[in-house]
């Protein structure tokens, strides 16, 4: 018998700091990748090669958010706060409750502001945030 796995879109959830997040977007509405270089490499011109890894937990997340959920106007006064006197800081903790994956981090901040159009039908806003030190359970 072949092995049955279920994803839920309703089941990821999002908090960035006390707020928890609305209105994702209807297509890929997370993503997050490293920040930093991962390992790279130098070759010597004997062929030697010498590693470096890079010591870097800096993450990016990118949420997709429908042009009318209450998360914009959350995440943009975090970064008004962070740019008037650097304190739009804030944990975050994503989870997707039926995959048991879950990504945190301590400290994290708005890059800069989504961009922002209007035309006949809502759109989509997507954020940018780094996240320090954070880690995939």
């Amino acid at each position: 018998m072949s092995k049955v796995t279920t994803y839920n879109p309703k089941k990821v959830t999002c908090a960035l700091g006390r707020h928890i997040v609305s209105g994702f977007a209807d297509d890929s509405f997370i993503s997050i990748e490293p920040a930093g270089d991962g390992t790279s490499y130098v070759v010597g011109a004997d062929g030697e090669i010498a590693r470096s890894i890079d010591p870097s937990n800096v993450y990016t997340i990118k949420l997709a958010l429908l042009q009318a959920s209450a998360t914009n106007k959350y995440l943009q006064k975090m970064y008004d706060k962070d740019k008037k006197d650097g304190t739009g800081i804030f944990n975050v903790n994503i989870a997707d409750l039926l995959g048991n994956e879950k990504f945190t981090g301590s400290v994290a901040w708005v890059t800069k502001p989504a961009s922002w159009a209007r035309g006949k039908a809502q759109g989509n806003r997507e954020w940018e945030i780094a996240v320090g030190e954070g880690q995939f359970k």
